[in-house]
């Protein structure tokens, strides 16, 4: 019997999940790495489980890089088009800040398959963005710009009839980087209650997900293009491997800040996931000698890719040497480790607590789940909520309760002394 057949025996003897007052703290929040829970892997699984099918409508961008091009991905039931807006931007006007009013391409997520009417209405507006209007036809508005460092050397070496330098992608590892993607209403677009009763829409940020896996596809296809029209007689295409070796982009994220404020029942669903995950494998009392071989391959894996990552952060760079030095000593520790008897994943995650940093406890919390599917990706189901359903006031709460709580759930805010000047010098507060 497999770890992934012992879910009953699993919750009998179930190691508790983290407490909130532990794992609720911005630096291990902060520390969190990508993991089966993560929204783009749960977009990544469904493609592949219900077999999605993806063309290429059109591509009509000449010389200049500038035109439209449409993506569309056939699920089961809907097929959702991703409708983009090629611009040659000069250099003076490209900008990654959230006020800019012009982009090297911009798109929209569209539910169905576009006319040439809806195109020509599109044209219209998705290159405006924020200063367009787009309707409830659209489920998200995007835009991105080409990067300074990578997007002309990889045309001139693709024309040339030769790859780019793998050293030089790995410093950046995209080509365009988004600066906003804005989805449920903003300007137009649908709102959530439109697609959220979809299978494949109700997962969060499901939608857009697809909407920047489609764009990295046509990224992909638009460097080559460029090359192509530059020199028609010599230019390849990249070669695969490099080809799957760029991601997108990312400028800010800033609108992640507001969000964490806004939708606390949301970032509670996301987090019990995990968390309810980790205890899940945790308490798994022996795991398969294949279960243990796929950990230790996770493991040696991810201090390659640590060994890796760059960053000109000094913040980052610190982090980094810290998780580097975890995995040293995680790697040095499995060959002697059991990893198959006696709870052997809760003693790896002790170990982890006594001996690595955040960085590290947490990448080593993300690789425990990674052989477990069949206990551990059944809970994105989970990771979506209606907010308005959980806000309601208990009006009949006794005061005495509701003190109660304050004091179990805030312990950490009214321990702060306000007296201090530290405290008082930045405060975010809502009245």
């Amino acid at each position: 019997m497999t770890g992934q057949t012992m879910t009953a025996t699993a919750e009998a003897t179930q190691v508790p999940k983290r407490a909130p007052r532990d794992v609720m703290r911005l630096a291990r929040l902060g520390s969190f790495h990508q993991s089966r829970l993560s929204f783009m892997r749960t977009l990544l699984r469904r493609l592949r489980a219900e077999n999605w099918r993806f063309e290429t409508r059109a591509f009509e961008i000449d010389s200049r890089g500038t035109g439209h091009a449409i993506y569309t991905a056939h699920g089961p039931t809907h097929s959702y088009s991703l409708v983009a807006f090629a611009h040659d931007l000069p250099a003076h006007l490209r900008s990654d800040r959230v006020i800019a009013t012009a982009w090297d391409a911009t798109f929209t997520l569209f539910d169905g398959i576009p006319t040439e009417a809806d195109i020509i209405r599109l044209a219209r507006n998705v290159p405006k963005q924020e200063a367009g209007r787009i309707s409830d036809r659209e489920l998200s508005l995007s835009r991105a710009n080409r990067s300074v460092r990578l997007w002309d050397y990889v045309v001139d070496c693709l024309a040339q009839g030769s790859q780019p330098d793998p050293a030089r992608i790995h410093e950046v590892g995209y080509l365009m980087r988004t600066t906003a993607v804005y989805g449920s209403g903003k300007f137009g677009a649908a709102d959530r209650e439109q697609s959220a009763a979809r299978d494949e829409c109700r997962g969060p940020f499901q939608v857009e997900m697809l909407s920047v896996y489609l764009t990295r596809a046509f990224i992909m296809d638009l460097v080559e293009h460029m090359a192509r029209t530059r020199a028609p007689d010599t230019a390849v295409p990249l070669a695969p491997a490099l080809r799957r070796s760029f991601g997108i982009g990312n400028s800010t994220g800033l609108g992640m800040a507001p969000f964490l404020i806004h939708h606390p029942v949301l970032i509670h669903q996301w987090i019990n996931a995990r968390e309810t995950a980790l205890a899940r494998i945790r308490s798994l009392p022996a795991a398969a000698p294949a279960e243990a071989a796929a950990f230790r391959d996770y493991a040696y894996r991810a201090r390659r890719h640590a060994q890796d990552w760059t960053s000109e952060h000094p913040v980052q760079l610190a982090k980094l040497a810290e998780l580097r030095a975890d995995f040293d000593r995680l790697c040095d520790w499995l060959p002697e480790a059991d990893l198959i008897h006696d709870r052997p994943w809760d003693r790896v995650f002790r170990w982890a607590e006594k001996t690595c940093s955040l960085e590290g406890q947490e990448q080593i919390a993300s690789l425990l789940l990674e052989p477990y599917g069949l206990l551990v990706d059944e809970l994105t189901s989970t990771m979506s909520c209606e907010e308005q359903d959980c806000m309601r006031i208990q009006g009949a709460m006794p005061l005495a309760q509701l003190r109660a709580l304050t004091e179990d759930i805030y312990d950490w805010a009214l321990a702060i002394d306000w007296r201090a000047q530290d405290p008082r010098a930045r405060v975010w507060y809502v009245s």
